[in-house]
């Protein structure tokens, strides 16, 4: 068995590295959360809160912040919450200070649009010494950092250490349910945030309750082809990581994705949506990626596809959705 994990060193201190660490210090973990903003360590160490990126929510005191990387090098255990297009930047930084076998849990949704490579492959290259997992699945930063029961999918492929991270951050309202399909955990949390500009788009172009049903259910389609042909196990999707946070993301105003493809089916452009954003919606480059990732595996993804268009204003909403809707009639 692996060793009980005490010390959990959580990388990134946007709202939801904010609401892991939360989590961390409820289950009695000695919790230190890295932040690159000055004012985010100050607000944190002396206030007890994250007034940048999560104003209002008060935090355990015993939390500490740092902005030095080399303080995380006697944790336990890692939980990486940096944004997904700048993970891997973060973890050659982070790399010299860690110890050999450390476990670390990819918080961060996305794939990497430069390389076309998920999370876990990225932290392979760039944090090799450390034990990979994925923690995925339908939750909100601010209804983690309430306290508000929530349930999440903990992929890891190593039994023992999946079992110790599990032990270290469960509670009984954040409840990890182990896995050992990471590539299913890392597809499902990432594709998810492209369906949900889809669906976010369908509700500001007032088209109904039906067709977003609809387009859940067919994007569900998407991700398990592209899950399947990665490598991932099919029956991954039907569980929190997929079609949990699928529900979740795809019917909330809270999900900044959503709330992103409301604007664009509001009216708005790309530039005029992301205006004045502090947090990152990761499915404007992950639909990118996924369009490339698509075409090479030969994939029929349209409705991600129809994302990527939009986001990088090679068509505008309407001309999508009549192409989605003029598609050929087919087999389900």
């Amino acid at each position: 068995m692996s060793k009980a994990i005490q010390r959990v060193g959580v990388v990134g201190a946007g709202a939801w590295g904010t609401a892991m660490a939360t989590v961390s210090a409820r289950a009695g973990r000695d919790t230190l959360l890295w932040a690159r903003e000055s004012e985010v360590i100050e607000a944190v160490n002396r206030d007890h809160e994250n007034t940048p990126f999560l104003p209002g929510q008060p935090l355990d005191p015993a939390i500490r912040a740092t902005g030095d990387l080399s303080d995380l090098s006697d944790r336990d255990a890692l939980l990486l919450v940096v944004p997904a297009q700048h993970l891997r930047a973060s973890m050659k930084h982070l790399a010299p200070h860690i110890a050999e076998g450390t476990p670390a849990v990819i918080c961060s949704k996305g794939i990497e649009m430069s390389t076309l490579e998920l999370m876990h492959q990225g932290l392979a290259e760039s944090l090799p010494q450390c034990i990979p997992a994925v923690l995925s699945g339908p939750s909100f930063a601010a209804d983690v950092a309430k306290g508000l029961p929530t349930a999440v999918t903990l992929a890891c492929e190593d039994q023992d250490v999946g079992e110790a991270l599990v032990e270290a951050i469960g509670l009984p309202s954040f409840r990890p349910y182990l896995s050992d399909d990471i590539i299913g955990a890392e597809i499902g949390g990432a594709v998810k945030n492209v369906l949900a500009i889809a669906c976010g788009i369908v509700s500001g172009e007032e088209l109904g309750d039906s067709a977003r049903a609809a387009l859940i259910a067919r994007g569900f389609a998407e991700v398990t082809r592209l899950g399947v042909a990665l490598g991932a196990q099919a029956e991954s999707f039907g569980g929190l990581a997929g079609l949990g946070d699928l529900i979740l993301t795809c019917t909330s105003h809270l999900s900044r994705n959503y709330s992103l493809g409301y604007a664009l089916g509001s009216g708005k452009t790309i530039e005029q949506a992301l205006e004045g954003k502090t947090s990152v919606a990761e499915g404007v480059a992950t639909s990118g990626a996924v369009e490339k990732l698509a075409a090479k595996h030969n994939i029929e993804m349209p409705i991600c596809v129809a994302v990527a268009n939009i986001v990088t204003s090679r068509i505008d909403v309407k001309t999508a959705i009549e192409g989605l809707l003029a598609r050929p009639f087919t087999e389900e």
